[in-house]
């Protein structure tokens, strides 16, 4: 078996395993459970794991790249998302004013549009809502780096190389999303109510926290059994959020706004991640860091998208299709990013 296939099953096997009896559990227990295991993973599960895998990671190098080019993708998903829906609005405009059957001017020639452009003018007149459009770019825009990003890392490339996922996901996904995510969110929500909220929920992050924490107990010499301790919990807090996950991932029920969401998950799951990847070797990056990055711009949008959509009264439903297409999604792109980036 060759290497590619063998990295595969090593990461689908429990990806698939953990999620699958995470979506089981999630339809038969209450929905109180997964509430609580978010909340312990959240406050004490995540923050043990972060603390942990830094004392096994690699700090030197160019790791301080990792959240720089989490800001340029973001950055970049955003634009091409905002671009994406003023040039439907530009096309939804050309179609306003073009002259109506039985109207005493006349249809010329050039207003018309032919051949395949014909063909997607019905989704290029699309209307957009402002809660629409905050949800576009969200979804293109914050990927679910600690979750699920932090477990299909580690899979795949090992502890040595975490820091550059969770350089990413600290300073660049989770800033990201409440910093710039939540800017987003008041430019177009329908309420304008916590702002406050959003912002303490940033500040007080635990894993933000741990992150600085885990940092400064690197140096910490500990008992083996400690140590080896630390490191059973830590890949226990792994499974647990593979689980978390497939139990989140069972209470989504709305299929709608199929292709604006397929539109913002191309971006962010597809065109940015292999432009920059490709990018990055030039920049003398290459390598397990590079599959990494590539790896982590690559996931599916975070579950922060959803909160933050539900605070500011974004549009749910095409939130919650990108979290769940997004979320198949991965399943097909990791063969590709693993054949671009670790052969």
């Amino acid at each position: 078996m060759s290497t590619l296939g063998f990295n595969l099953i090593k990461l689908y096997v429990p990806l698939v395993t953990w999620v699958g009896l995470g979506i089981l559990l999630g339809r038969a227990l209450p929905q109180t459970v997964p509430l609580y295991l978010g909340k312990f993973l959240f406050w004490i599960g995540v923050p043990i794991s972060i603390v942990t895998f830094l004392r096994q990671a690699d700090l030197s190098g160019s790791v301080w790249v990792a959240p720089a080019v989490a800001w340029t993708a973001m950055l970049t998903c955003a634009t091409l998302a905002w671009g994406w829906i003023q040039l439907q609005r530009y096309f939804k405009r050309r179609h306003q004013q073009r002259p109506r059957l039985g109207s005493a001017e006349p249809i010329s020639q050039k207003n018309q549009p032919s051949g395949w452009l014909n063909q997607l003018t019905p989704w290029l007149q699309a209307d957009w809502s402002r809660p629409a459009q905050g949800s576009f770019l969200l979804a293109a825009m914050v990927g679910n780096t600690g979750y699920l990003g932090y477990p299909v890392t580690l899979a795949l490339v090992g502890p040595q190389y975490f820091a550059w996922a969770l350089f990413y996901d600290t300073l660049g996904s989770t800033l990201g999303a409440y910093g710039l995510g939540v800017a987003i969110a008041a430019r177009f929500g329908m309420s304008t109510q916590n702002h406050w909220r959003l912002l303490q929920a940033m500040i007080s992050n635990p894993g933000l926290w741990s992150f600085f924490v885990g940092l400064g107990f690197r140096s910490v010499a500990l008992p083996s059994a400690v140590e080896q301790g630390l490191r059973v919990a830590a890949w226990g807090v792994i499974a647990l959020s593979l689980l978390l996950l497939g139990m989140r991932l069972s209470q989504l029920t709305s299929w709608r706004n199929v292709q604006r969401a397929s539109l913002s998950l191309g971006i962010k799951m597809l065109i940015v991640p292999l432009l920059l990847g490709i990018g990055l070797s030039y920049l003398g990056i290459t390598g397990a860091p590079q599959l990494v990055i590539v790896l982590q711009m690559a996931m599916p949008p975070a579950f922060a998208t959803l909160v933050i959509a539900e605070a500011y009264d974004l549009d749910r439903d095409l939130t919650v299709t990108a979290l769940a297409i997004g979320s198949l999604g991965l399943l097909t792109l990791l063969p590709l990013w693993l054949w671009l980036f670790a052969t």
